[in-house]
């Protein structure tokens, strides 16, 4: 990228041009204005958060490091990125929550089965 004031080569992440101090990112900002503007994808982050606390710690965990890549990706122009970290944090939130309701109903059946495979306790002897 070149400098619009003096003509010098700058390199493209530069906020000002490194010989007259012009501000490189006014050219930036209005290549970026004339761009169809995007909305940023969901990003899960609280029901991944919810999600790794009452649910299943490996998954959620999983799911918070995606939905904490979201915006980072969107902003930094890379929208197809952000769409992907976005899907990847609603799957892992969801495998989660299977996997916590999983856990509490097996938890469940087998409290119910020791309960009736208990011997009456009243009638034995010691």
């Amino acid at each position: 990228m070149n400098c619009k004031k003096c003509g010098a080569e700058a390199p493209e992440n530069a906020v000002v041009c490194s010989r007259c101090g012009a501000n490189l990112q006014e050219t930036s900002s209005n290549a970026n204005a004339q761009k169809p503007t995007e909305t940023v994808p969901p990003s899960y982050l609280v029901v991944s958060i919810l999600a790794t606390l009452f649910c299943c710690l490996p998954f959620g965990i999983v799911g918070i490091v995606n939905a904490a890549k979201v915006e980072s990706r969107f902003y930094a122009g890379d929208i197809e990125g952000a769409k992907r970290a976005s899907a990847n944090a609603k799957m892992w939130t969801w495998i989660s929550v299977l996997c916590g309701l999983v856990i509490v109903v097996a938890y469940l059946i087998l409290l119910a089965v020791g309960v009736t495979m208990s011997p009456n306790m009243s009638g034995l002897s010691i």
